[in-house]
């Protein structure tokens, strides 16, 4: 491994070589049996004489922090505890006021026995051994250059199609621009449309991620009540620039937005000269009733930014997502994804390319959908008529009003007050990472816990 050392100014070059490899060991850069260059070639690095730097690795070794091997090299020490590197501890910068607002995020607690959590379908369903063979044969025809900051080409013309067929979508590949998750589209969005000071309405209950998201860009964000045929337009504030909706499942409750609302939301922003972001998320999963059009195929004045995800029909780990923007907002869309960072991953999106136009993408989410809808069908019988779910007809996740559990031993569960601003009681009840066979005794602990 190249070591930085420097040897700027006047004094002992043996010295400061000593001191810099030493602290390089002790703050764990340099790690227990790692190698170090031979004297010579670090000597011919640094320009000085290689009696300097053996002088250095001497002294190193003699204090137990270097071992010598004949014939293979000089070591660190594996005996040689490390001490932490962090970075300075000034407070003299400080953030924008908004971000210590938003508070901080963690990683997913866990793991649980019994996974309730929203949001994570089961990787077990996931081809993995397809997925390593496209990105495989991505990997040997990859291309040095940067790519085309609307994402992959054949990617985009795949969800083009894809979105097309499966949910009425109107888009061609050029209106598809390729994003690293759906919160990367929000964050696009935000910054094409959003000034300092600009309303933006959410849903809620809602979405925290997005409505921080619009909070950091300086948005005065706005929770709109939502009931049975989804968010109550009479209430949407009349300086709104932006309304985020879920109208295929809304988020968390389950509902779907009603044909009717959904043209008095698009009429409304007509109106208001508003933008709407229809976040499809999870609606490839559908169990009963008839899909309904997306807001997407029903804008007629070029209102509508879709966003979709592959996090629920893949993994979130793949960070692949879209949206597909009205004509006029796409150079500045795309301005902005260059400006940020450029293009993603095009050997993943290469793949996703191919696993769509192969049919596989189809044929995995028929295969997972009869999977997450044996699980539901066993959860909501467990539930019973004591945990009576709002009625929803997709997704991966049901919602139960009115009750409030704490810990419940073994079990992730997330409560409805996590994505309300009033604290609403209720829980979220996810069933895409739980097996089955642990279902019906995940809810009977909940009923436990809740007495």
């Amino acid at each position: 491994m190249d070591v930085h050392v420097t040897l700027e100014g006047r004094g002992d070059r043996a010295a400061r070589i000593y001191r810099q490899l030493r602290e390089a060991i002790l703050d764990g850069r340099l790690r227990p049996g790692e190698r170090l260059p031979p004297t010579r070639e670090l000597a011919e690095r640094l320009d000085v004489s290689r009696n300097t730097v053996a002088v250095a690795y001497e002294r190193l070794t003699a204090e137990g922090f270097l071992i010598g091997r004949v014939g293979a090299g000089t070591f660190v020490s594996r005996t040689q505890a490390t001490r932490s590197r962090k970075a300075p501890t000034g407070s003299g910068v400080q953030p924008r006021r908004v971000w210590p607002s938003l508070g901080s995020f963690d990683a997913l607690d866990g793991p649980y026995e019994i996974d309730f959590r929203v949001g994570m379908p089961d990787p077990g369903l996931f081809p993995l051994e397809t997925w390593r063979r496209l990105v495989g044969r991505e990997l040997q025809r990859i291309d040095a250059r940067y790519g085309d900051p609307g994402g992959h080409p054949a990617l985009r013309a795949a969800i083009a199609r894809h979105v097309g067929v499966a949910r009425s979508v109107r888009a061609s590949a050029d209106d598809v621009l390729v994003t690293n998750g759906a919160q990367q589209a929000f964050d696009l969005i935000a910054r094409v449309l959003i000034d300092p000071g600009s309303c933006v309405a959410v849903e809620e209950p809602g979405y925290p991620p997005a409505r921080l998201l619009f909070q950091s860009h300086g948005a005065r964000v706005t929770g709109v009540p939502v009931d049975e045929e989804g968010i109550s337009v009479a209430d949407l504030p009349a300086q709104a620039r932006l309304v985020y909706v879920t109208p295929s499942h809304q988020f968390p409750l389950g509902t779907a937005m009603s044909p009717a609302r959904r043209a008095e939301l698009l009429a409304w922003a007509e109106r208001h000269r508003a933008v709407i972001v229809e976040d499809d998320y999870d609606s490839e999963f559908r169990f009963a009733d008839r899909p309904l059009e997306p807001l997407q195929s029903l804008d007629r004045g070029g209102r509508v930014v879709y966003v979709g995800t592959f996090s629920k029909t893949l993994l979130p780990v793949l960070r692949l997502g879209f949206l597909v923007a009205p004509a006029s907002l796409q150079p500045a869309l795309l301005a902005a994804r260059r400006l940020t960072d450029w293009h993603g991953q095009l050997p993943a999106q290469g793949a996703l390319a191919r696993f769509i136009d192969e049919g596989l993408l189809g044929r995995h989410v028929r295969k997972a959908a009869r999977a997450y809808g044996r699980r539901r069908e066993i959860l909501l019988d467990a539930l019973g008529d004591d945990l009576r779910p709002i009625p929803s007809a997709a997704g991966l996740h049901v919602c139960v009003r009115g009750v409030e559990v704490g810990e419940v031993p073994g079990v992730g569960l997330d409560p409805l007050a996590a994505y309300s601003e009033h604290q609403e009681k209720g829980l979220v009840i996810g069933y895409g990472a739980v097996r089955p066979q642990l279902i019906a005794e995940g809810v009977r602990r909940i009923k436990i816990s809740l007495g």
